[in-house]
């Protein structure tokens, strides 16, 4: 991994999950050509500034809140859907950051979140095999034979959309709709209309209180600007590396590489094999990245990631989202979080428990159950805490809307209740109220890991 590097080293290696029928390789080269001459997405500041907020979390300073839509669709693309799931995130912040007593750095799966790997590169139904969809920028979910056929003319519109949706993104951050007061009394909305409100009455309460506080002493978003405006970063799986190398620029600034299609990209778990072309490609960009890290990682594997991925060990460079599964955390995580905290690897752990907790209903729904992705959650906060870890975040995959795709949560979705609602292209996600659920019972959990913390170190 000492040899020099381009944008463009990662073609000579293995690759996988990448797309290779594509019928017209010529249109194909043209298109990642158009790409390399527009404007870049996002800016090398941005992303040195999302840099040092995660150094915050590796620190053990701050908290990380990452989630959005599994996969981004171009067919449900609408201001209304980009506005609930970034409202949604805003409200999670603010409870976890309350209870917490830490800020919450705030990551959408968003504005990028298209491609995704599949298990296998067909599908068949009624005994008709077709390429399987693989994300809207790649091909269509429709089953038939012209939408299955990969086109190139998608990664344009793929990166219209990103464009159009980070605009609207920065607007809402920017433009007060973020005002935290406006934000609790969503919150406040929730609490009301949930079958479990009373459970989340007290900490609500308690917030009123101290938003109340805040006003009395003169501390309003009319005197404190801050208070109407959040910063808010995307992020995607960088799994399509051809269309990630034609937004890769040189920063005028620095005159290092940066990958300019978001803040935070990452390589999923199909896709960090050492010598393979994602972990080529991340090595060479100074993007805040990510890995993530599921039961089959072993200690000794993931240090020599690290160290290709982080050699300077620089705090912020890089996460690592356990994806376990409810029944496997517990014997997998510990030896890995032993041997980065043994090393000295600054890193910041989180956690995805959406990857490790799908399975199938008996109708045919893929679907996770709420308290199997909430058991994994307090496990990797009690594990890490255990460790002498911090815990430093949560990976969701959700969705402003109200879907009917995860069991469970306060309304106790049933398996036939799946099917009322059921709207994602990929994985199912979380909907606006079981996150919000989630984030008020994680809540819970980090208000007693900072009371203890508080009690140990006063005696």
């Amino acid at each position: 991994m000492t040899e020099h590097w381009t944008p463009a080293s990662w073609r000579a290696k293995p690759a996988k999950h990448l797309p290779t029928d594509y019928p017209d390789l010529a249109e194909l080269t043209r298109v990642e050509q158009t790409l390399r001459g527009m404007p870049p997405l996002v800016f090398a500041g941005e992303a040195r500034r999302l840099k040092s907020l995660l150094g915050d979390v590796a620190e053990g300073r701050a908290f990380l809140l990452q989630g959005g839509d599994c996969a981004e669709s171009f067919k449900e693309f609408h201001a209304d859907n980009i506005r609930d799931t970034f409202r949604l995130i805003l409200q999670m912040a603010v409870v976890l950051t309350f209870a917490g007593g830490k800020p919450v750095v705030k990551v959408g799966r968003m504005a990028g979140q298209f491609a995704k790997p599949r298990s296998s590169p067909v599908e068949t139904i009624d005994g008709v095999e077709l390429p399987s969809y693989r994300g809207d920028n790649i091909n269509s979910m429709e089953f038939d034979a012209v939408g299955r056929t990969p086109d190139p003319q998608r990664l344009l519109q793929a990166y219209g959309q990103s464009a159009a949706t980070l605009n609207l993104l920065r607007a809402f951050a920017g433009g007060g709709y973020a005002d935290l007061y406006n934000i609790h009394r969503w919150t406040l909305g929730f609490v009301a209309d949930s079958p479990q409100g009373a459970k989340y009455r007290e900490l609500s309460e308690k917030i009123s209180e101290a938003l109340t506080f805040m006003a009395a002493i003169g501390v309003t978003p009319e005197s404190q600007p801050d208070l109407h405006r959040v910063e808010f970063f995307t992020s995607h799986e960088a799994l399509l590396l051809g269309f990630e190398e034609a937004m890769t620029r040189v920063d005028s600034t620095s005159g290092e590489w940066y990958d300019t299609s978001a803040h935070l990209v990452w390589i999923g778990e199909r896709t960090r094999q050492l010598d393979g072309a994602h972990i080529e490609y991340f090595r060479g960009i100074r993007n805040p990245i990510g890995v993530k890290v599921g039961p089959t990682m072993e200690p000794d594997d993931l240090l020599r990631l690290i160290d290709v991925l982080n050699p300077k060990n620089e705090p912020g460079r890089l996460t690592l989202y356990g994806r376990f599964g409810h029944d496997k955390i517990a014997d997998r995580l510990p030896r890995l979080l032993q041997a980065t905290k043994k090393s000295g690897r600054s890193v910041v752990w989180a956690i995805d428990p959406m990857h490790g907790n799908t399975l199938t209903a008996a109708n045919g729904y893929k679907t996770r159950p709420f308290d199997r992705i909430l058991s994994e959650v307090k496990s990797f906060v009690e594990i890490a805490k255990a460790e002498g870890v911090h815990p430093g975040g949560v990976h969701l995959e959700m969705t402003g809307q109200n879907v009917t795709e995860c069991l469970g949560g306060a309304r106790a979705l049933t398996e036939g209740d799946l099917a009322d609602r059921y709207h994602t292209h990929c994985d199912p996600r979380l909907n606006g109220e079981q996150a919000l659920e989630l984030a008020f019972l994680v809540a819970e959990k980090l208000k007693e890991e900072r009371v203890a913390a508080a009690l140990r170190a006063a005696v």
